[in-house]
């Protein structure tokens, strides 16, 4: 598949994505980058790998739908396929969503429906959750809230920090988001209503976590 990966930091998931790709673990390419952040981090490591890339920033239009048309006219200029939000910061609209509808996916630091919105790690150790995780799912209009295709289940420790607890979940979301383009690449995944069916997935002992095959 065609891949466009929307980013805004320092673009970690992307470069997740990009390492299985140039291993062979995923046979499926990006063909563009779009940042809202021109210091986003996520530019360097477009450089250093000659990944195409693009800045587009909301206050240089009007209004948010002139925004987002911008973005989906590149989008579909370069022919995408699936569009992958790997620490994008900013709400998508119906009318993006639209442009690619359920060809959206999201990666959220928490086990959807918990925990939805910014500070994720954060609202998880407030409120006292013994588990938290990470979910990558379909982007609907109802923020962090679409249908989930795979999620990882990560401890919260007594000791933990928000720094340590975003490390540790961090590094599931590296396995969980290639994971998901790979299923999605490979035309095993179906979604019933809210319900999302993996052909084959295959799942680990631990009842919680799937087995994330080559991830």
């Amino acid at each position: 598949m065609n891949l466009g990966v929307l980013v805004s930091g320092r673009g970690s998931n992307l470069q997740a994505i990009i390492d299985a790709i140039e291993s062979g673990k995923l046979q499926d390419r990006i063909s563009i980058v779009i940042s809202n952040r021109e210091k986003a981090y996520a530019i360097e490591r477009c450089k250093k790998h000659s990944i195409p890339y693009v800045v587009i920033k909301r206050k240089d239009f009007p209004s948010r739908e002139e925004f987002e048309r911008a973005m989906v006219d590149i989008l579909k200029e370069r022919g995408v396929e699936l569009v992958v939000l790997a620490g994008f910061m900013s709400i998508l609209t119906k009318t993006f969503l639209s442009a690619f509808p359920m060809k959206v996916i999201n990666i959220h630091p928490s086990l959807i429906p918990a925990f939805q919105g910014l500070n994720a790690q954060k609202q998880a150790l407030e409120y006292g959750a013994k588990i938290t995780g990470c979910t990558v799912h379909f982007v609907t209009e109802e923020l962090d809230n679409g249908p989930v295709i795979v999620q990882a289940c990560v401890p919260v420790l007594d000791t933990d920090t928000e720094e340590s607890l975003s490390e540790r979940i961090l590094s599931y979301e590296h396995r969980i988001l290639p994971q998901a383009i790979k299923w999605i690449s490979q035309g095993r995944v179906k979604v019933e209503g809210r319900i999302v069916k993996v052909e084959g997935a295959k799942y680990g002992t631990l009842p919680v976590n799937p087995s994330l095959e080559d991830f």
